[in-house]
């Protein structure tokens, strides 16, 4: 078997299928073989754009699924990081109901809860915020009694 990568595969059916891949070279008939694939519905709601995940095939208990290349319209490999973030955090938990925001940059694994960061504009506590602009602000006394 050859290396692995997680890629993006369009089959001939339509299905977009996300999955760490290995292609077997089976003596010449090369077959592709996927762990774990998933598949990711984009959603937009009120609240902003989130990604539905579950698995490609939902009532197997099997982790790798074999299938000829014909089969596959075209395959990408991705590096995108948050993309294997979170195919790797519904691996660990294992539910097909939560939902993830793709602009958002950490998950809590047990919840599906997001945390803030730096990117969100989360920079600090209230408390902090508050000190740091009565530094900055801070003007000398120049009133007159």
């Amino acid at each position: 078997m050859g290396d692995e990568f997680y890629a993006i595969l369009k089959l001939t059916s339509g299905e977009e299928i996300l999955s760490l891949i290995s292609i077997d070279e089976n003596d010449g008939d090369p077959l592709v073989v996927m762990q774990n694939p998933i598949t990711m519905k984009v959603l937009h709601t009120n609240h902003g754009m989130h990604i539905k995940v579950k698995s490609w095939i939902e009532m197997s208990s099997d982790d790798f699924f074999i299938i000829k290349p014909d089969k596959i319209m075209t395959m990408t490999e991705t590096k995108e990081e948050r993309l294997i973030e979170i195919y790797n955090s519904y691996l660990e938990d294992d539910s097909d109901l939560d939902l993830y925001s793709p602009s958002e940059p950490s998950i809590e694994k047990s919840s599906g809860k997001i945390k803030p960061s730096r990117k969100m504009g989360y920079i600090s506590s209230v408390e902090e915020a508050r000190k740091t602009l009565e530094n900055i602000f801070k003007l000398e006394d120049t009133k007159e009694s």
